[in-house]
């Protein structure tokens, strides 16, 4: 019964893609948090997609953020209900016909909002040490504008900012390490999932509300028009991402890692991960392709090696 009234907090027929991984992460993440739950969402394709007017596939309190600006909205929602939480504490109040339940505020945002154009006002609302939950769809760039690279983008991506050529061989620049950038503000709870497991997503999203303080979780949800993949492998792309040691899953409570989810033995080869993706099929075509395949097992191997995976 949990589930099938969970399911009506992100209604069907909004216009996500055929296997989207952020919608799904999206409904899970619902799932977790409960009913009693407010949600600033940064503009974006979780945004585009659920909420064109006049409708909206949400059933749960949800307020529509520029793409910067989602965590300051969250800022405020989280001091309303101070105010409204103080108020009905005092005497004079009659709080019997007060619903007294416990309200999460929620701040969702891709990895453009958030590694990119909402960086320093997520890093003021971690600051401020609020109790908000941000959650990161990261998709690994700006799908909702035109695959334009992102600073979430991995190495060798091809973009419509970063293609391939004689020049180069994609995306230059390797990913933003947004979780130590949480972890030097002192959230309270850092930790990244995959789409590739909804489950691990469940229990992040519980552990991280039971939590006070600033929380940060980041999803590495498939996109399929973007990564140019088969919308029936959305969750094995997914799954491949930590299986190979390139997605680190990990969990921090007060600064210390608490969990990782362990690589599988014999561990997949990176090559497992990237042939399925098209942003990768250039490295497959000659020799310095391999190079550079070459050159993304070792970062999947430094990442196994550091966090013992």
């Amino acid at each position: 019964m949990q589930q099938k009234n969970a399911f009506t907090f992100l209604a069907p027929g909004h216009s996500a893609c055929a296997g989207c991984g952020e919608i799904l992460a999206m409904r899970h993440v619902l799932i977790a948090s409960g009913r009693n739950t407010i949600v600033a969402n940064a503009t974006g394709c979780s945004e585009v997609t659920t909420s064109k007017y006049p409708t909206s596939a949400f059933n749960i309190p949800w307020i529509h953020a520029n793409f910067e600006n989602a965590a300051p909205v969250a800022s405020g929602i989280a001091a309303a209900l101070k105010v409204r939480n103080a108020m009905l504490r005092e005497p004079q109040h009659d709080i019997s016909s007060e619903p007294q339940h416990d309200i999460s505020v929620i701040c969702f945002g891709g990895d453009g909002a958030t590694f990119d154009i909402g960086l320093g006002m997520l890093s003021g609302m971690w600051e401020r040490g609020e109790n908000i939950l941000y959650v990161c769809f990261d998709n690994e760039a700006y799908m909702n504008t035109g695959i334009q690279a992102s600073a979430a983008t991995p190495i060798d991506a091809n973009t419509t900012t970063t293609q391939p050529g004689i020049a180069s061989y994609g995306n230059e620049k390797i990913k933003k390490d947004m979780l130590a950038i949480a972890l030097s503000h002192q959230c309270a709870y850092v930790a990244s999932a995959t789409v590739g497991d909804v489950l691990d997503i469940e229990r992040k999203v519980k552990k991280a509300l039971s939590i006070k303080g600033p929380k940060y979780l980041q999803i590495l949800v498939t996109c399929v028009p973007g990564w140019y993949t088969d919308s029936k492998d959305t969750v094995k792309v997914a799954r491949l991402a930590q299986q190979t040691g390139i997605y680190p899953v990990l969990e921090y409570v007060a600064g210390k890692l608490t969990a990782s989810l362990k690589c599988p033995t014999p561990r997949p080869a990176v090559t497992d991960y990237l042939s399925l993706q098209g942003r990768f099929k250039h490295l497959f075509k000659d020799e310095k392709g391999k190079q550079e395949i070459a050159k993304i097992q070792q970062l999947a191997d430094e990442n196994c090696e550091k966090f013992k995976l």
